[in-house]
């Protein structure tokens, strides 16, 4: 680099450097090596979970901030003119700003043995990206070579994944520790939570600060719907009785198109307007409506947040929530929330005592840890007895659903349960100890 790029390079970058190099009210005590500090931020190697409207939102926050060694990992392929999400977001923002090296995962995180990696094209300018081949690489190779894991996602059961991931490498020891930040936004409301696994509060000890999905009575979308998504949620719980017992999906269109024209028809027929091919989409998929200008500040928390870890300033403790919604103004305040003593993820506790009457069959043991409003929240878990032998898993061993549970676990009344929300395989399983009652 010439002396003229190097200046333009400290110009470029002034607003960052400027944080590392004054002294304030926040700098740390213990002195820091300037030109190291530096170096750090444009080397960290920043993960971002998903690539949609908060995901991109992040990834340009964290390139203008500074940060020139990023990977984000998205699973949708169909979405953004017919490519994947995560090429076209790295594409677009690594081409604008110079010095950003932004990698593209597609796939399923949970699986990183199969994600397709795609990396920048530097034949072409401006640079297009092209498929660099599988990454075939375990999961805690792959993910332990992070410095901080950002997530962008709307699903619940791979931030949880992620966190049991970053919270078995904290258990091995102090130098596994990778702060995790998670983010989320829904209208004009959003949240910012920082975690320091096993230090601090971790994603499943704040598990019940996550509202329920909306459930509606089955008995009202029969006989007395109101609003169009009864009309749709309808359609949908009844799709498998048309299609050989095959779920809808909403990465098909002709399943969204058969489930917009049978609701559009019920709504009609009882006077019900507002069922759009969009709004189906959205109840099938569980859609959560966003507004741009509430991702971009809680996109904004997000890097500022990352930004202080790598220039070693104090990191809020631990989350912060912003309501924008203008009726009574906006709000921001943020909390310090504790660690769960019986966490799942990061407490010792792996064993669970539960009560159950005695007649208590396998199903209800499986809606149990499925209920939102439990403690478990599982997605779709697998029932094994003590000695391996399985119980119940969906789609594979499904004939003891209606048994007795106290006529399967014999003696030892313990339930082996894993999930994909659990983590990775290898350690993505807790006991249940079933105390019935008479």
């Amino acid at each position: 680099m010439t002396t003229e790029q190097s200046i333009l390079e400290e110009q470029r970058w002034d607003p960052v450097y400027k944080l590392i190099q004054k002294k304030s009210a926040l700098k740390p005590e213990e002195d820091v090596d300037i030109d190291d500090t530096k170096n750090f931020v444009h080397t960290a190697k920043i993960l971002v979970l998903g690539a949609g409207g908060l995901g991109c939102e992040i990834l340009k926050d964290l390139a203008l901030s500074g940060f020139r060694n990023i990977s984000v990992i998205d699973m949708d392929i169909k979405k953004d003119q017919g490519r994947a999400k995560a090429v076209v977001a790295a594409e677009f923002v690594s081409s604008r700003i110079q010095g950003c090296n932004i990698t593209a995962y597609v796939g399923d995180l949970t699986q990183p043995f199969t994600l397709q990696r795609y990396v920048a094209d530097s034949e072409h300018q401006p640079a297009t990206y092209k498929l660099d081949g599988d990454l075939k690489q375990h999961h805690n190779e792959f993910y332990s070579g992070f410095d901080i894991v950002i997530s962008g996602l709307d699903a619940v059961a791979p931030r949880r994944w992620m966190n049991q991931v970053l919270t078995g490498f904290a258990l091995k020891g102090n130098e596994f520790i990778i702060p995790y930040i998670d983010g989320g936004s829904e209208r004009f409301a959003g949240q910012v939570r920082v975690m320091l696994p096993t230090l601090t509060s971790c994603y499943d000890c704040l598990l019940n600060l996550i509202p329920p999905p909306t459930i509606y009575a089955p008995c009202t979308l029969a006989s007395t719907p109101r609003i169009p998504e009864h009309c749709i949620q309808f359609i949908v719980n009844n799709f498998k009785d048309f299609h050989d017992g095959r779920f809808a999906d909403a990465d098909i269109k002709e399943d969204v198109k058969w489930i917009y024209e049978r609701a559009l028809k019920r709504a009609q027929e009882r006077n019900i307007e507002g069922v759009t091919e969009k709004l189906t989409l959205g109840v099938i998929k569980s859609i959560i409506p966003i507004v741009s200008s509430t991702n971009c500040i809680i996109s904004g928390l997000i890097v500022h947040e990352a930004l202080k870890m790598c220039i070693n300033y104090p990191v809020l403790k631990n989350s912060i929530s912003f309501n924008g919604n203008g009726e009574n103004g906006i709000y921001t305040g943020t909390q310090n929330l504790f660690k769960k003593p019986d966490c799942l993820a990061c407490s010792e506790i792996k064993t669970f005592d539960v009560k159950f009457p005695s007649n208590a069959t396998v199903r209800d043991v499986y809606e149990m840890l499925q209920d939102p409003g439990k403690d478990f929240k599982l997605k779709s878990p697998g029932l094994y007895t003590s000695s391996a032998f399985p119980i119940h898993r969906k789609g594979l061993i499904e004939s003891n659903i209606n048994s007795p549970i106290k006529e399967l676990v014999l003696d030892s009344n313990d339930v082996i349960v894993r999930d994909v929300a659990l983590g990775p395989e290898a350690v993505n399983k807790i006991t249940i100890h079933i105390i019935f009652e008479e």
